[in-house]
């Protein structure tokens, strides 16, 4: 059974010590992946006061840059949007953010449909508004 680890240059590095995703067999399990930009701490849309606290953040871009993350990982295994099968995604403030994000999410992947769960949470690991956690499958054909 394949079990490796899958990294790509063109997504963020973790904030931890896992990896962007794991292939187990036919399935590519995707790390919780955020909005930060490649090579940086950045997080595009957000301010912050001096002390680190959110003064002020861009939904639409955090989803575009969340999904855009995904996608690069996707690739470095060598799959796409379309090989997701299931999508957990996270949001700091649903009530607030649901509308902009579900519109940016439709534009990436109504075509193909995966399943998707949406939450609220209190707060994320760094100060980010949206975190997705995403599995893939290899096409067996």
């Amino acid at each position: 059974m394949i079990n490796e680890i899958v990294t790509s240059p063109n997504a963020p590095e973790p904030v931890g010590a896992y990896p962007h995703a794991r292939r187990i067999g036919d399935f590519l399990f995707l790390s919780g992946v955020g909005p930060r930009q490649v090579g940086t701490d950045d997080i595009p849309g957000v301010t912050l006061s001096d002390s680190g606290e959110i003064l002020d953040y861009d939904i639409e871009l955090q989803t575009r840059s969340v999904l855009d993350n995904v996608e690069s990982v996707l690739q470095a295994a060598g799959l796409g949007l379309e090989h997701l099968a299931d999508v957990s995604v996270f949001l700091t403030n649903m009530k607030d953010d649901f509308p902009t994000y579900n519109r940016v999410y439709a534009e990436y992947l109504s075509a193909y449909k995966p399943c998707r769960t949406t939450v609220e949470v209190v707060s994320l690991p760094t100060p980010i508004a949206i975190e997705l956690k995403c599995i893939a499958v290899f096409s067996t054909e």
